[in-house]
């Protein structure tokens, strides 16, 4: 179990370095990773039974014991991430398909490797987790309404088929494995340094599922859509602690909701994107599963050496995010 603890740290360690190799030798080699397009669905659908194999009561403790920030970091994310995701579709004039797929991606909810990467920066980790519980449990109805008003300009979307789509990838696996934590918790708890390495291999199959049926479409728009979604990360993680600011939330609430904003669940986004829109649609969250792994830790880095004052509401033990290292993307 040790050695098990040991690989899923490293996996987790360096997620980034794995995702874009990968992700190089699907778009060189394709052919041998093209069928797994058809186990996408199934592998967040493992990703998200992790994450709910690892949530607890007291995650929830922090939306009904203080729940003005959760409330305004979770309003910020649906707001802020949608509508620069429109605009930057607009001013870079992305085509039907990618802008579609810029504003999905902007319409899920925030993805568990922020937790590691708020702990990391020395924000306020109980904030974190509450607004990646509740954004995820938002999103069957958020996502399918807000790709609704700002996406049906480019591709057709049916509210209730990607309500269906997330409550089956999402939800129903979440909720599974909330119940046999329930009913299991030492086994679980015994079987939780697993999580991250299984979280790690599925993130990077559907990286390397996704890369090898967009070849064509990444040589032909890769650079336009890399720096799509490397404007909508960086303005998403500047808007939210701007947003944190204006309230005045102190500085470890500002540094949470900025990573919470800034980093969406990509996974989430290439399997709705694939199955409503088409593979192309599903680029941009492909290369936000490479680009927030890059920038999260950056920041993190940065922030880590700006220590603030700790606070009653914000966890000290480090297995938390050592449990959710990777459950995001």
């Amino acid at each position: 179990m040790k050695i098990l603890g040991a690989v899923s740290n490293a996996a987790g360690k360096y997620f980034a370095f794995w995702v874009i190799g990968v992700a190089v030798v699907a778009y060189l080699i394709p052919d041998p990773f093209l069928f797994l397009n058809g186990y996408i669905t199934i592998l967040l659908g493992v990703v998200m039974f992790g994450m709910g194999l690892t949530l607890k009561p007291v995650d929830f403790k922090l939306v009904l014991s203080k729940p003005l920030p959760v409330i305004i970091g979770v309003l910020a994310q649906y707001l802020i991430m949608p509508l620069i995701a429109l605009g930057i579709a607009y001013v870079l004039r992305l085509p039907g398909e990618l802008a579609a797929g810029l504003v999905l991606l902007g319409s899920v909810p925030g993805g568990t490797a922020s937790n590691v990467i708020v702990y990391l920066a020395r924000g306020n980790l109980a904030l974190s987790v509450a607004m990646t519980s509740l954004s995820t449990l938002l999103a069957p109805i958020a996502t399918p309404f807000i790709l609704l008003a700002l996406a049906d300009q480019w591709l057709p979307v049916d509210p209730l088929a990607m309500f269906l789509s997330i409550v089956n990838v999402i939800i129903l696996p979440i909720t599974l494995g909330i119940i046999i934590r329930r009913l299991f918790p030492a086994a679980v708890d015994k079987s939780t340094t697993a999580i991250p390495l299984i979280s790690v291999v599925a993130i990077i199959v559907i990286v390397s599922a996704v890369v090898s049926a967009n070849v064509e479409s990444i040589a032909t728009s890769g650079l336009l859509i890399f720096t799509a979604v490397m404007l909508h990360n960086l303005l998403g993680l500047l808007l939210g602690y701007t947003a944190a600011m204006l309230m005045r939330l102190d500085e470890s609430k500002r540094r949470a909701i900025s990573i919470e904003v800034g980093m969406q669940n990509s996974g989430l986004g290439v399997a709705l994107a694939t199955a409503h829109f088409g593979p192309l649609a599903a680029l941009p969250s492909v290369i936000a599963a490479v680009w927030h792994n890059i920038s999260g830790p950056i920041l993190a880095t940065i922030w880590s050496k700006k220590p603030v004052e700790k606070e009653e509401d914000t966890p000290v033990n480090p297995i938390v995010p050592n449990v959710r290292k990777t459950g995001s993307k």
